[in-house]
């Protein structure tokens, strides 16, 4: 046998076992969901991570001159300020739509939202590309917050 024909038939080889293996065990039965696992918790349009249940502060023009400056670094790659699509949605009347908390816990955490928020799972089943994190800070999500709401006619 060749090098090659040796190297295709071990590769093969391989992938034979990697997929016997990874379907040993399979159950038709759905999975139980373990008693401490945690429910998810009901809909309150505040979405799910550090901001929900606290208030928000009302607009702060000082942060919104902040949260422009952040705005272009870290989102408007993917959105624009008016309603128009880029890549996420657009974002004129986001701060009429949402809660400030639902918009705050979008921005720090974006992956678990899509997975637990309905209204993120629809946005992402919509507009087909999960939304990065970014990695922004609390007081850096504030701020952003504050230039949408400027963007939406906040004063």
């Amino acid at each position: 046998m060749t090098k090659i024909y040796r190297k295709a038939v071990s590769v093969t080889a391989v992938l034979a076992l990697a997929f016997v293996f990874s379907n040993c065990g399979s159950s038709d039965k759905p999975a139980e969901q373990s008693p401490t696992t945690p429910a998810t918790p009901a809909d309150n349009g505040e979405g799910i991570g550090n901001f929900a249940g606290k208030e928000v502060a009302p607009f702060d023009a000082a942060l919104a001159e902040k949260g422009k400056t952040l705005f272009e670094a870290k989102c408007s790659a993917c959105h624009k300020l008016t309603g128009d699509k880029i890549v996420g949605p657009g974002l004129k009347g986001v701060t009429e739509r949402r809660k400030p908390q639902w918009i705050l816990n979008m921005i720090t955490n974006p992956v678990e939202m899509t997975q637990k928020d309905p209204t993120a799972q629809a946005l992402l089943a919509e507009h087909l590309t999960q939304m990065t994190n970014q990695n922004v800070a609390e007081d850096e999500a504030l701020s952003i917050l504050n230039y949408l709401r400027q963007n939406d006619g906040a004063k």
